[in-house]
């Protein structure tokens, strides 16, 4: 995980810090390898490229987290526990509609000692709505205006949603604008992220929550996909 640590070194980590996150993303790593073989859980399996394409990836919206935080549609826990092992003294939830990735991710827990995390074994749709956080990412293929639906009912306003996307995502934000202001967001800005030891460019589209989202939101029967705003 040498690429690993030396990123985190050039992120203002100390060496000794670094060594430690080093050894226990080096556990996830594995741990993520030999479980695959079981579950289908990610489409990267070479060991360089989950260093750089899940940890590092994962790692890149580190600067924007703040207070206690969700990952909604978790799945093998990107970026939700790639965040928490450089932020174990935040709380976090880990959410997820498939049981297999919710037991990975509990495994995972405690082979890493890891504190202030639990994990939900639901769908968006059927997760509290008085339970609120002040900031959701999600790192999924979904379209924005459907991962709005799915997260910013569950932002604290004031919160903030950040979402994980491709290089050449203007015309999504474009499409999306309607459903963040319906669901009470606004676009704050959009951050580009180099991944070190790749030619990808992250783009983190980070949404501000400025007023409540109406309690109809997010509608069930997959309509957030079939029938976006």
């Amino acid at each position: 995980m040498e690429k690993l640590k030396e990123y985190l070194i050039k992120n203002s980590f100390s060496e000794e810090i670094a060594a430690d996150s080093a050894e226990k993303f080096r556990v996830y790593r594995d741990f993520l390898i030999e479980k695959n073989k079981q579950f289908n859980l990610t489409a990267i399996t070479e060991p360089e490229e989950i260093e750089i394409k899940h940890f590092i990836d994962s790692l890149s919206a580190l600067p924007y987290i703040e207070g206690n935080f969700a990952d909604i549609g978790t799945g093998a826990g990107f970026p939700g526990l790639a965040l928490k092992i450089m932020l174990p003294d935040s709380d976090f939830t880990l959410i997820d509609s498939l049981n297999k990735r919710i037991e990975f991710l509990n495994e995972l827990i405690l082979k890493l000692e890891l504190k202030k995390v639990k994990t939900i074994h639901a769908r968006a749709e059927e997760l509290d709505k008085n339970v609120k956080y002040d900031t959701i990412a999600a790192r999924a293929v979904s379209k924005l205006n459907t991962l709005c639906e799915y997260t910013l009912p569950f932002v604290k306003t004031g919160g903030k949603f950040i979402s994980y996307k491709s290089e050449n995502c203007v015309e999504e934000i474009e499409q999306a604008q309607k459903a963040i202001s319906v669901l009470g967001g606004k676009l704050e800005k959009v951050v580009s992220v180099k991944l070190p030891y790749s030619d990808i460019t992250r783009k983190l589209v980070i949404i501000r929550k400025i007023k409540e989202t109406p309690l109809k939101y997010p509608r069930g029967q997959n309509k957030p996909k079939k029938q976006p705003l």
